[in-house]
C-alpha cells in the first residue's frame, strides 16, 4: 500500500512539473526580445522641445585643444540626442603651440594674423540635413580660434540656426558671436553661452538654462 502511494505521488509531481514548464514558455513576452535603445535609456528625461529636436536635425560641432570644450560638446549632444562632429586640425596643436606666454607660439601667431586659416582634417558631407548647428570652441585672445574661421568659410549655413558656445577662463563669447554673424549672414545666430573652464566637466545646468533662453 505504501509503495503504491509513493508511485502515485511521484506521478502527480511529474504532471505538475510538466504543467509549470509549459506556462513559463507561454508567459515569455515578445518585448524581452527587442533590442534596447541605449542612447535613450542613458539620457535624462528630455523636455517636449528636446524630444522634438532629437530627430537627426541637430548637429554639435566643436573644436577642443585641451579637452574642456569636448566635455561640454559631448554633454550637449547627449542632452539633445544630436550628432557630434569634432573639428580636427590637419596639424595637431602641441603643448608648445599652446604656450600663450610665448608671443611666437603657433596659437598666438595665428590669432595675430587675420588671414590665418589652419587646415581641417575631414569634412561634413551631409551638413544640409541639419536645421540647428551648435558650435563650440575655446576663446583665444578674446574670440574664437582661427580654425573656426576655416570651418565657417567652408560651409554655407543659410537658413540654419547656429547656436555658439565656448569655454573660457574669463573672456566672454560676444566677440565670437559677432564674427560668426559676419561669416554666416544668412543664418540665424543665437545668443552664445560662455562656460568657465572649471565648470566644463559638469555643464548640464548651464546648458539647460541657455537652451531655454534661446528657445531651444
Amino acid at each position: 500500500m505504501k509503495k503504491l502511494l509513493s508511485i502515485f505521488t511521484a506521478f502527480a509531481m511529474l504532471l505538475c512539473l510538466a504543467s509549470c514548464g509549459g506556462e513559463a514558455t507561454n508567459d515569455e513576452s515578445p518585448s524581452t526580445e527587442q533590442p534596447l535603445n541605449t542612447a535613450k535609456t542613458q539620457q535624462e528625461p528630455a523636455s517636449d522641445t528636446q524630444e522634438q529636436q532629437s530627430d537627426g536635425s541637430e548637429l554639435v560641432v566643436y573644436f577642443s585643444a585641451t579637452g574642456n570644450t569636448r566635455s561640454v560638446a559631448e554633454a550637449l549632444a547627449d542632452m539633445r540626442g544630436a550628432e557630434l562632429y569634432e573639428i580636427v586640425p590637419e596639424q595637431p596643436y602641441t603643448n608648445e603651440d599652446l604656450d600663450y606666454s610665448n608671443d611666437s607660439c603657433r596659437a598666438n601667431t595665428e590669432q595675430n594674423d587675420d588671414s590665418a586659416r589652419p587646415a581641417i582634417s575631414g569634412s561634413i558631407g551631409n551638413i544640409d540635413q541639419y536645421d540647428t548647428i551648435f558650435v563650440g570652441f575655446p576663446i583665444w585672445w578674446g574670440t574664437m580660434p582661427r580654425i573656426m574661421y576655416t570651418f565657417f568659410e567652408a560651409y554655407d549655413m543659410s537658413g540654419k540656426t547656429i547656436a555658439p558656445f565656448c569655454t573660457s577662463g574669463g573672456s566672454g563669447i560676444s566677440s565670437a558671436v559677432g564674427e560668426i554673424t559676419g561669416l554666416e549672414p544668412s543664418a540665424t545666430v543665437t545668443e552664445g553661452l560662455q562656460i568657465g573652464s572649471s565648470n566644463a566637466a559638469d555643464p548640464k545646468d548651464e546648458l539647460t538654462a541657455w537652451l531655454g533662453s534661446i528657445g531651444l
